[in-house]
């Protein structure tokens, strides 16, 4: 379905837009793979690696998601867009909440209405697990965001734009990921790892496992849905004794607005959950001006109703990993 698209990737010099696009080039032949982000020197480093230099369907647009005009004229002739850009660090947007707002609330409207503008087909807005129950801003920014993206169904009037959300947990090996930190105190030669609480989980999804999911969110999606993937879990003490065993750990105490666990299926929302085989899809709690069935997608997948009161979340999560199974994750991102 990409094959002589145009693709636009917001926050496309991050981790995830970096292998979104290397993953476009190597499976399809889109007519444009357009990155925008605001940083001229990942910019200018990523059209220098070699699975972007040499591609003439590259395109690399400076941008901020705040700037509302700058998005409209980026996204002119654009089929499909991957919203990624986001204020992403937790204790950061505690100390920045404004900035925090302006990138993720009032960045994902602009998103919203320059897709519009522009007729484009689908839409996909990252999210996180820390919007579910949000104990953090970040969390209750992607919380707001989510809303917009759902609820922009409605304003798309006669326009063929669909818009859905995509959901994950923490990213192996990101730089939001702890692993990084582990790995370099360990090369630094440090005597200790930190351990916020040594009861903590996360869900974990590798970068690869993230970009092939949204793009079957493409494939799947008709417009307002909220797609969930089917995850491991794993404690965080785990983590740092398969990436350190010799060394002890030092419980530094939870930092501002995180959570012992995460959840990416509230409670709250069991009614409108729907299980497939390898994902949940929350439906919209509000009703569109089309008749949608989303238990059945359209590649031919169906979903069932799960259990009144069903929680998806890291800590009760069926499926989590121990040590030798997060050490071989981790050789994967290696």
């Amino acid at each position: 379905m990409f094959d002589g698209k145009s693709i636009l990737i917001t926050g496309g010099t991050g981790s995830f837009g970096r292998t979104f696009a290397r993953t476009l080039l190597a499976r399809h032949q889109p007519e444009r793979v357009i990155v925008y982000s605001r940083d001229e020197l990942k910019q200018y480093e990523m059209a220098q690696e070699p699975a972007f230099a040499r591609e003439r369907a590259m395109r690399f647009f400076i941008g901020d998601v705040r700037d509302r005009e700058r998005l409209r004229q980026a996204m002119r002739g654009v089929d499909y867009v991957v919203h990624a850009a986001a204020l992403k660090h937790v204790p950061v947007a505690e100390y920045n909440p404004m900035e925090c707002i302006k990138t993720n609330v009032y960045g994902g409207e602009n998103v919203i209405a320059a897709a519009l503008d522009n007729d484009v087909a689908g839409v996909i807005a990252l999210s996180t697990d820390k919007a579910a129950n949000p104990a953090n801003l970040y969390g209750a920014s992607k919380l707001a965001s989510d809303k917009l993206f759902i609820a922009a169904n409605n304003l798309a009037g006669r326009h063929r734009t669909r818009f859905a959300v995509v959901r994950y947990g923490n990213v192996v090996g990101s730089r939001g990921s702890v692993l990084p930190l582990f790995r370099r105190l360990v090369a630094e030669g440090a005597r200790t790892l930190p351990i916020t609480d040594a009861r903590m989980t996360r869900f974990w999804i590798t970068l690869q496992q993230g970009v092939d999911f949204v793009l079957s969110g493409f494939a799947r999606m008709q417009g307002g849905e909220l797609f969930v993937p089917k995850l491991p879990s794993a404690r965080t003490v785990d983590l740092a004794v398969a990436v350190a065993p010799e060394l002890p750990h030092e419980i530094i105490g939870i930092r501002p607005g995180e959570k012992l666990h995460e959840v990416m299926c509230p409670r709250d929302d069991s009614r409108l959950t729907l299980e497939f085989a390898d994902h949940f899809v929350i439906r919209p709690c509000i009703s569109f001006n089309r008749p949608v069935d989303y238990r059945a997608n359209p590649l031919g997948e169906t979903g069932t109703e799960v259990a009144d009161g069903f929680k998806y979340d890291s800590g009760s999560n069926p499926h989590m990993l121990d040590v030798p199974q997060l050490r071989r994750l981790i050789a994967e991102v290696a």
